[in-house]
């Protein structure tokens, strides 16, 4: 790794280095056994889009994520938490939901679900239909007993002429339902950014901050063990710290779908696309600032290792990721890195609601 104060200094030689294919860029810096891909541009818009957002199945399934008729008070939608105008969020540490209650975790961005390989922050659904069944039944979400979702839907003619043209057949029930929403989740995907431009040829496309901070993304500050490819993730499970043991907020993460301790703590590594339009962060939502969220990963997080021995002979104390280690990032290099946040980050499409919904 070269060091990055020479590149502050001799900013044209880490340009240079960075402007050519991305075939030939320094290889990062990965630990042995991380499985890695290299960052991908997202593909451009193509006509074919419009079409696809035509297609029956979609557009029943962009009513129904719209339409509170699917909550048990007819007040909350699948929008009330994926809200179009804040990145298919909602910007909140935690949801609220039926009766105001509180969720525990921070509501994940629906952009590109299309190519997750598991949903929730512990991994308990494996597909987007199984995903979707979750919130809406939930007592602290949507709040809706399913025996009586198809009725209420089926007592609408509209829906089940929009049943029968996505499924042809006016006799549905929640598969169908699920299977629409799923459809028109898998269209919402991240418009390109700046980055995307940068690794397709436009060099100019990033600032020499920027290009600081994709070099120290790559290599000082480890960023790529955990966050790469097309969608800066490794669609794996980590425990950063944060599990809260024993204390206000604890959370045990993906261990409450295994059962296995090793998984104690361990949360679903986010992507980073869009990751500057999606805050707060973390499992919890309890970082509302990408400096602070920095700051924690500089540290290691090594401090919340078992120290005692008894905390040692519980199976169940939590342990952070060896992936987890003390950076040595200075403050301005932080700061380059939150420019490069920045140009991964594209700006805002918000999606329009449906004018009307079917009644």
């Amino acid at each position: 790794m070269v060091c990055n104060a020479f590149f502050h200094e001799h900013q044209d030689a880490l340009r240079a280095l960075y402007s050519r294919p991305v075939t030939e860029w320094p290889k990062p810096d990965i630990d042995s056994g991380v499985n890695w891909a290299e960052f991908k541009s997202l593909p451009k818009l193509d006509t074919s889009y419009f079409s696809l957002m035509e297609r029956p199945d979609v557009k029943l399934g962009k009513l129904l994520f719209f339409d509170p008729i699917l909550s048990g008070s007819n007040q909350i939608s699948c929008s009330s938490c994926h809200n179009p105008q804040t990145s298919w969020a909602d910007h909140l540490s935690v949801p609220v939901g039926h009766d105001h209650q509180l969720g525990t975790r921070n509501t994940p961005s629906l952009l590109n679900v299309h190519a997750r390989k598991s949903f929730f922050w512990d991994g308990r659904a494996r597909s987007l239909e199984e995903q979707a069944l979750s919130p809406i039944e939930a007592h602290n979400e949507m709040a809706m007993e399913l025996t009586k979702l198809i009725p209420k839907l089926k007592a609408i003619p509209g829906y089940r002429k929009l049943f029968y043209e996505a499924f042809g057949d006016e006799d549905f029930s929640m598969p169908e339902v699920l299977k629409a929403l799923a459809a028109f989740q898998r269209t919402l995907v991240s418009r390109r950014s700046r980055f995307d431009e940068f690794l397709d040829g436009n060099y100019k496309a990033l600032t020499d901050q920027e290009i600081r901070g994709l070099h120290l993304f790559r290599t000082k500050a480890r960023c790529m063990n955990c966050h790469h490819g097309q969608y800066f993730t490794d669609e794996d499970f980590h425990n950063i710290g944060l599990t809260y043991y024993k204390r206000k907020y604890e959370d045990l993460g993906r261990y409450t779908v295994t059962k296995n301790p090793a998984d104690v703590g361990k949360f679903r590594t986010p992507s980073l696309r869009d990751v500057m339009n999606t805050g707060p962060w973390m499992h919890n939502g309890l970082f509302d600032n990408i400096t602070g969220v920095l700051n924690m990963y500089n540290s290691g997080m090594v401090m919340n290792n078992p120290k005692t021995p008894e905390q040692w002979a519980d199976p169940m104390y939590p342990r952070v990721d060896p992936l987890m280690k003390p950076l040595n990032l200075t403050q301005e290099e932080i700061k380059d890195i939150v420019a490069f946040l920045q140009a991964i980050t594209a700006t805002k499409y918000w999606m329009k609601r449906p004018e009307s919904l079917p009644r």
